[in-house]
């Protein structure tokens, strides 16, 4: 499985999941399983809406807060959800995709589609080098370990999954030092549509240097949307 486009990778991986027999396949990584193959939304009640705060700090550059939201609805034949998401606003909104009889949640697909762009920026890198090294990094080597997390004033269990893909890149010199980027993905089914948070980061040089740069995404919580 390859990463295609922002629209046809949202469709493929954050719509209904595979089929039973599909799941069962050997060639599936844990963490693919975790992020991409969860029935994440399939508990909520539609509709509702899925709010995330989104903060980028670091010495790269201009330190900013933001809002990420997934609008959850009920599909016409009933039950939960198309997903509708709003990533960022103003100058730095990314447009995404609508994802039909979404059953994985699209926040995961957002944030990997709004990284991959950031890294084109920052390094003039190609799109689809940055998503085949992520892609790959979820597959190969992404290790998947137990967490606790902080949730409305109490703690809940959950699994945490880190990788950083670029460090083995053949093309790291192109981009030496973006190249320890780190990836942290938080997921609970204890939190609303199973994703707590996320987090990537890029530390500076030297062993007491301050991180050039680090994006994080947190569950703010879950409501009907305003009649």
């Amino acid at each position: 499985m390859r990463f295609a486009t922002a629209a046809s990778l949202c469709l493929l991986l954050a719509s209904s999941p595979a089929s039973g027999a599909e799941r069962d396949r050997p060639d599936f990584s844990p963490a693919e399983r975790l992020l991409f193959m969860t029935p994440q939304l399939r508990t909520l009640q539609a509709p509702t809406q899925l709010r995330y705060t989104f903060s980028k700090t670091g010495s790269l550059e201009e330190a900013f807060t933001d809002r990420v939201a997934v609008a959850l609805s009920a599909r016409p034949e009933g039950g939960c959800c198309d997903a509708k998401g709003a990533f960022l606003s103003g100058a730095r909104k990314l447009q995404v995709p609508d994802v039909p009889a979404a059953e994985a949640n699209p926040v995961i697909l957002y944030f990997l589609e709004h990284d991959v762009r950031e890294m084109k920026r920052l390094t003039g890198g190609s799109e689809n080098h940055f998503r085949k090294r992520l892609r790959m990094a979820i597959y190969q080597s992404a290790e998947v370990r137990d967490a606790t997390m902080r949730y409305r004033g109490r703690a809940v269990s959950g699994k945490e999954i880190v990788f950083s893909p670029f460090l083995d890149d053949p093309n790291r010199p192109r981009y030496e030092k973006f190249s320890n980027k780190s990836y942290h993905f938080l997921l609970s089914a204890a939190v609303p549509g199973g994703v707590y948070g996320i987090r990537t980061r890029i530390q500076g040089e030297g062993p007491i240097a301050e991180p050039l740069l680090v994006e994080e995404l947190l569950i703010d919580g879950a409501q009907a949307p305003a009649r």
